[in-house]
């Protein structure tokens, strides 16, 4: 019995070594710790002087039941220090692997952003021309019919791929977090007013009927992001007027669905009676770039990203989407959302005739760089009768509004990617001159660049406001118009 414990403990020990050994080839092979492996030489050789001790206690010395115990101990100890450092450092290595995989899925998703945003502005660019151009144009008198058909067939095709532009890089900013929704007070049914507005003209150039139906609670104030509200709206009344055939109808209905506490949820449902949807394609509807039959989007058009990106932007607000169809028949899109109730404010007074604020005579300075673009946008103030002069970057902004009179500006149209200086680097400086009119006339961004990061950008810069290229006529004179108001 003594003796089989000490065999047993020396077989033992023979693991152990030849276990080391293997450790050790192991962590030489990781180039981080080759500086380090020198050291693992020392239990090797320390193991086999206890080996030689085993056999020379086994074979020539009298060993009792005790000796022979601490022996087969040691071995067992040995054993379990050696499994235990093993684990330890492979788990260690696993780590340090998955933190290198991290990094690099993080500087993959920032050069992706960084593509993405550069991508986005040299796409907005000329869509703003080709589409400020082409608006320009359709306004020029004289026009022959043929001719205006063809302009009007310029924009819808500029406007289509201006809106997969878009999705694009909603979809990018859903995907790598860096989506953001906004709280703010807002009126629900001036929201859907706006909605629908742009729905019946919608409906109207194609020959469709629109009908609304909202029940009391869209009257009051909630809380939430209002632009998303609307975005997610006017993607499902877009798709249900584009895949709709003159004489059809298409409708939206407002209700709540639910009341809780200070919550409600509002549900809104849109109804088409268009060509419909395969009951079979159904749950497949919410997918990016999910297309039912190839040949809808040669006839319909689409990239098969709206109604992905719809899906997203109502699970981040709690909300969910649902979908009926009937093939041949048309579609119900179901939207619920929960909405914070609002304190109610009292409207304020109408201002009284003759004190609105208008753009007439009001100076406009915008910069940008390139010269079509400045181009399109003085077209459009010149319609409001304003008047605008032209900074072909940041430094010469600055300089221009530097060397003028205080107030001789009432507005800045600020780029933000020029050359010599850049809009937030001049709208930084224009705030910090010593001037009276430094910190409050109005800079507004008017840029191809889209992202939440470059909103925020903006913002942190001085700017009052962040509007994308191509430029929206109606939103760029009423953002003017606001901040004009409140300057005045």
């Amino acid at each position: 019995m003594v003796h089989l414990l000490v065999y047993l403990g020396s077989a033992l020990m023979v693991y152990n070594i030849v276990g080391f050994v293997r450790f050790a080839r192991y962590v030489r092979r990781l180039k981080a710790w080759n500086a380090g492996t020198a050291i693992l030489r020392i239990p090797i050789v320390l193991l086999i002087l206890f080996l030689l001790g085993y056999l020379a206690v086994g074979f020539l010395g009298k060993p009792d039941l005790i000796v022979a115990g601490i022996l087969f101990g040691g071995s067992i100890f040995v054993f379990a220090m050696y499994r235990l450092l093993r684990d330890v450092t492979r788990h260690i290595v696993a780590n340090e692997e998955l933190a290198v995989q991290l990094m690099a899925a993080e500087e993959s998703g920032r050069a992706k952003e960084v593509f993405l945003a550069s991508v986005s502005h040299e796409m907005r660019t000329p869509m703003n021309v080709i589409l400020g151009l082409n608006n320009a144009a359709l306004n020029e008198p004289g026009l022959t019919r043929e001719l205006r058909e063809k302009l009007e067939k310029i924009n819808l095709s500029a406007q289509h791929l201006l809106g997969l532009i878009n999705n694009i890089l909603e979809m990018n900013r859903l995907e790598s977090n860096s989506f953001e929704l906004h709280r703010e007070a807002f009126s629900l049914s001036e929201a859907l007013g706006q909605v629908n507005a742009i729905a019946r003209t919608l409906c109207d150039e194609k020959g469709l009927d629109y009908r609304v139906a909202a029940r009391d609670c869209v009257n009051g104030r909630y809380v939430g992001d209002v632009l998303h509200i609307k975005k997610v709206l006017l993607s499902i009344l877009d798709n249900a007027v584009k895949y709709t055939d003159a004489p059809g109808a298409v409708s939206l209905d407002a209700a709540c669905a639910e009341t809780a506490e200070n919550v409600r949820t509002i549900r809104f449902t849109v109804s088409d009676t268009g060509v419909g949807i395969d009951e079979a394609f159904l749950p497949h509807l919410f997918r990016a770039f999910a297309q039912e039959d190839a040949s809808f989007t040669t006839r319909f058009g689409g990239g098969g990203l709206s109604l992905a990106v719809t899906k997203q932007i109502v699970d981040r607000m709690g909300g969910t989407i649902t979908a009926q169809s009937e093939k041949g028949v048309g579609s119900v899109f179901t939207v619920t959302l929960p909405l914070e109730c609002a304190a109610e404010e009292p409207e304020a007074p109408a201002p009284p005739a003759g004190e609105a604020v208008s753009l007439a005579g009001r100076r406009i300075l915008i910069a940008e760089d390139v010269a079509e673009n400045a181009e399109i946008v003085a077209d459009l103030l010149e319609l409001e009768d304003a008047e605008t002069e032209h900074a072909e970057c940041g430094k010469a902004a600055l300089d221009m509004f530097a060397a003028s009179p205080p107030g001789y500006y009432d507005a800045i149209l600020m780029d933000l990617r020029m050359p010599v200086m850049d809009g937030w680097e001049a709208t930084r400086r224009i705030r910090s001159l010593e001037r009276p009119d430094a910190k409050s006339v109005p800079i507004i961004a008017l840029t191809a660049n889209a992202f939440e990061s470059d909103i925020q950008q903006s913002l942190a810069a001085g700017m009052n406001a962040h509007l994308a290229k191509p430029a929206d006529a109606d939103m760029l004179y009423d953002t003017l118009r606001r901040f004009i108001g409140r300057t005045a």
